[in-house]
């Protein structure tokens, strides 16, 4: 970014500020008639007595993505209002890294958890990247570092390392290739190599072990939203509601897999209720993502288990639209880093895209 496109995304002056506040986040008839459109498509999934609350800010963080040159990208777990009100793009870790590598804004703001932020900075190094709340982690990233991964290579000489994209980026620096979910099985079988490292997801690892012949050894983080999740919970829920399908994140350990109709990445979860059209569905995952299918797929029933992620849950309308205003927080990576990390993204990207 110029000195001059870096003057035109400052930050707004404490009078211009309060100026925004006073006259932009208050519900007006004039915004309630304005957003009502966009009320019409998430009616279903918030409630009429919180709209209020959440039209102004999303009116007021709309109008600052023109005026910062920003875009959003939202993951699948993010909140409705997040998901479906202000990202311009929406997506799983791997339709999110891809796109990030073709955003052309000035500003990226990611709507989703801190290695999200990393890897779109990795990608577009030049641009500035923001993330409304920098505390939002992830349990699988604090669960390895890049001593660990460094240590590994000793144990394990020339077997080669494949990191789960839920890490950060001086972990993806120290390993060949990430992976996502959707793509682990491939992202595996591309190397010759018998054996493979896969960290730090131990549950993706036993899922990708029982699709590829090679010797999967793996690390033992655990998400702690999908490790919560139990077999007999599932088994449950489907007693109590005949006809449900049950589909699965393979960050789900091994014996809820089992129990599933279905297990893939959660494109892939979004993708199979889209096709299948059941009429009860259960997605075992993040909470806030069957509000976000629902939307898109009337006719399902959702049976709901909420187990919500903490860390996707500190972004918030209220903190987009303050990191906007304020050109908060930033996201920088130590440039020696980003190089190897980079690497290691687009290796992934690369061996998708062929």
């Amino acid at each position: 970014m110029t000195l001059m496109e870096k003057e035109l995304v400052k930050p707004i002056s404490n009078n211009q500020r309060s100026a925004t506040k006073s006259t932009t986040l208050e519900y007006t008839p004039e915004i309630a008639k304005e957003m009502a459109p966009l009320y019409e498509k998430v009616k279903d999934v918030i409630p009429p007595v919180e709209w209020p609350q959440m039209a102004p800010l999303i009116k007021a963080i709309n109008e600052l993505k023109k005026s910062r040159n920003a875009v959003i990208l939202g993951h699948n777990y993010m909140t409705p209002e997040i998901f479906h009100c202000i990202s311009d793009v929406v997506g799983d870790s791997l339709q999110l890294a891809i796109e990030a590598s073709k955003v052309e804004a000035d500003v990226i703001l990611q709507c989703g958890v801190h290695f999200m932020a990393e890897t779109s900075k990795l990608m577009n190094p030049e641009k500035t990247v923001l993330i409304s709340d920098s505390k939002a982690g992830c349990s699988l990233a604090s669960s390895i570092t890049a001593a660990d991964v460094r240590a590994l290579r000793e144990a394990y000489p020339g077997v080669p390392i494949v990191t789960y994209v839920n890490t950060s980026a001086a972990v993806k620096a120290e390993c060949d290739i990430c992976c996502t979910s959707s793509n682990a099985v491939d992202i595996v079988e591309s190397f010759d190599s018998d054996k493979v490292i896969m960290v730090p997801d131990e549950y993706l690892a036993k899922y990708v072990a029982t699709k590829t012949k090679k010797e999967i050894i793996a690390w033992k983080g655990h998400c702690e939203v999908h490790e919560r999740f139990t077999a007999q919970e599932l088994e449950n829920y489907r007693q109590a509601n005949p006809g449900l399908k049950i589909i699965a994140h393979p960050e789900c350990p091994p014996e809820v897999i089992e129990t599933a109709d279905f297990t893939g990445s959660t494109a892939a979860m979004i993708n199979w209720v889209q096709d299948k059209r059941p009429a009860k569905a259960m997605l075992v995952t993040e909470c806030s993502m069957s509000d976000n299918v629902a939307v898109d797929t009337p006719g399902v029933e959702f049976i709901r288990p909420c187990n919500f992620c903490p860390h996707m849950k500190r972004i918030t309308l209220q903190n987009v639209y303050e990191a906007l205003l304020d050109m908060k927080e930033e996201v920088t990576i130590d440039p020696k880093i980003a190089k190897r990390a980079r690497a290691s993204v687009e290796r992934m990207i690369n061996a998708v895209a062929k």
